[in-house]
């Protein structure tokens, strides 16, 4: 028995095969080479079409979104800009005002204590004229009553009293 598997072994080389297993290989790789070709190869391209067309505007997307949002990224810059410029001019403007408003109080001040000068000056001289009035008229009533004592006669008329108060107070000036 082993004699016979061994001659039927060696009959058989198993390095080369039948010419039916060739020929039968050769028909299976033929029409499975034509179905892949025929169901698969078509389907793979269409995925990799739509694969491709999926990343080419996925790109094309992404690149109109980057360009708008770079658009959008200048304009606020612009919009930010403009209103550091707005903060500035305003700034600028209520220094201005600021300083105006401060001159204009300044003048006001200077104009009050001006008018408040003038109107104790006003006040201190109708109050000296009071004064001047008062002291003459008592200077004068004790001058009448005592050169009425010194000269021992009454000088109660009036007008002599006034011509002899006007005489001693202009010699007072006079003297001063």
């Amino acid at each position: 028995m082993q004699n016979e598997s061994i001659r039927a072994a060696g009959e058989l080389n198993p390095l080369i095969p039948h010419p039916v297993e060739m020929v039968l290989a050769l028909v299976f790789f033929a029409i499975l080479f034509l179905l892949v070709k025929k169901f698969i190869v078509p389907a793979f391209e269409q995925a990799y079409s739509e694969r491709t067309a999926a990343i080419e505007g996925g790109l094309a997307a992404a690149e109109t979104k980057q360009a708008e949002a770079d658009a959008k990224l200048a304009e606020l810059e612009k919009q930010l800009a403009d209103a550091r410029h707005e903060a500035a001019r305003i700034r600028e403007e209520a220094r201005e005002q600021g300083a105006a408003i401060v001159a204009e109080m300044r003048e006001q001040a200077q104009a009050e204590a001006t008018r408040i000068v003038e109107h104790g000056k006003t006040q201190i001289e109708a109050e000296r004229q009071q004064a001047v009035t008062s002291l003459r008229a008592e200077v004068g009533t004790l001058a009448t009553g005592l050169a009425g004592r010194i000269v021992g006669e009454s000088l109660d008329d009036e007008e002599r009293q006034r011509r002899v108060v006007d005489r001693f107070l202009a010699e007072l000036e006079g003297a001063s």
